[in-house]
């Protein structure tokens, strides 16, 4: 085992502070990577505050990483010293089972194991995420970052970037097709970039008005304020496909009106109960909702090939790790436009 820095806390009610954790010794398949960038991801704050009732400690966040190969294992066949990688929400699952022979490993019907908060497989000890100076990961949860990409922007696409990519790829959203993202933050963003390199009709559909300018500089190629009840019956049953990533619980009915006859609303945000649905907002249209989460390795890797063919990248604000006790007070207050990156150079 080899001791690094980190970033962790020790209960709920506790700031994160530096500290020292383990990593595993590199095995035949490892790859170790030093970690230059580190996303701040809404869920690191739902499980540093226990939100979600399953939060071991101490924990260490932080599941969208960026940085360079250190070393390598005698078998690892894609990846050499220097090259430039990427590590998501997981960094292992059982690899054989159904879904993760359909690389949908986020599905693993044993359980994929989370970067951070979950069971290391190779030492039973818990996993520590990318608030740290590097991490050891086995090669088949590595992927490659395109070289054109501004580094430091690639990290939030580990999984704000494939949360909304997966959704928008399996249900083919293409040219010519109109698309409403629901909600413009973190998730919502990435969403009108993607949507927008797609060649949709993209619609960002928010409650605020002064959303609109960002919105259109982002891709956007229209705004529609759904408070506003006239300029939402205008748009019924004109919609493809809606992407909905709204983080709270809400009400969907208004925005099932949108909906084409067949086509689906999938929701990303909200891990929680919604306000009731009636049903004949899906019944009459033969409407669909679902549901969407992550990606696997092998979509998450065409997603990145993607972002660097079109130069889609996160907008972000660079952060010292000194920083991230008030960069989670920042988010929780909407006060971030759009994902913070923390330079892990600042740990060192």
């Amino acid at each position: 085992m080899t001791e690094v820095k980190a970033y962790g806390t020790e209960s709920k009610e506790a700031d994160l502070k530096q500290i020292k954790i383990e990593r595993r010794d590199l095995k035949e398949n490892d790859v170790e990577i030093e970690i230059l960038y580190c996303g701040v991801c809404h869920s690191d704050i739902h499980a540093a505050k226990n939100d979600w009732g399953n939060t071991t400690y101490t924990l260490v966040p932080g599941h969208e990483i960026v940085g360079k190969v250190k070393q390598v294992g005698d078998k690892v066949s894609k990846y050499k010293e220097g090259d430039l990688v990427g590590v998501g929400c997981m960094v292992d699952s059982c690899q054989e089972c159904s879904a993760c022979k359909d690389d949908l490993e986020q599905f693993c019907e044993k359980g994929m194991v989370g970067t951070y908060n979950g069971k290391n497989k190779h030492t039973g000890k818990q996993t520590f995420g990318g608030y740290s100076t590097s991490i050891t990961v086995r090669e088949e949860f590595v992927v490659s970052v395109p070289e054109n990409l501004d580094l430091k922007a690639v990290a939030p696409l580990l999984c704000a970037g494939i949360t909304t990519y997966s959704p928008l790829n399996h249900w083919n959203v293409k040219k010519g097709d109109k698309v409403g993202i629901i909600g413009l933050g973190g998730l919502g963003h990435m969403g009108i970039k993607f949507a927008h390199a797609m060649e949709a009709e993209t619609y960002m559909i928010t409650t605020s008005p002064d959303k609109a300018d960002d919105a259109k500089k982002l891709g956007a190629d229209a705004v529609l304020i759904s408070k506003n009840e006239d300029e939402m019956k205008e748009h019924h049953g004109t919609f493809d496909f809606l992407l909905n990533t709204v983080p709270v619980k809400h009400d969907i009915n208004p925005y099932l009106q949108l909906l084409k006859r067949d086509s689906t609303m999938v929701m990303v945000g909200a891990i929680e109960p919604l306000e009731p649905m009636h049903g004949g907002n899906i019944i009459m249209g033969r409407k669909r909702v679902a549901g969407s989460l992550i990606g696997g390795i092998k979509e998450t890797q065409e997603m990145l090939d993607f972002c660097g063919d079109n130069n889609v990248t996160s907008e972000i604000e660079l952060i010292d790790i000194k920083d991230i006790n008030k960069a989670f007070e920042r988010v929780q207050d909407s006060d971030v436009k759009y994902r913070f990156v923390i330079d892990m150079s600042s740990l060192k």
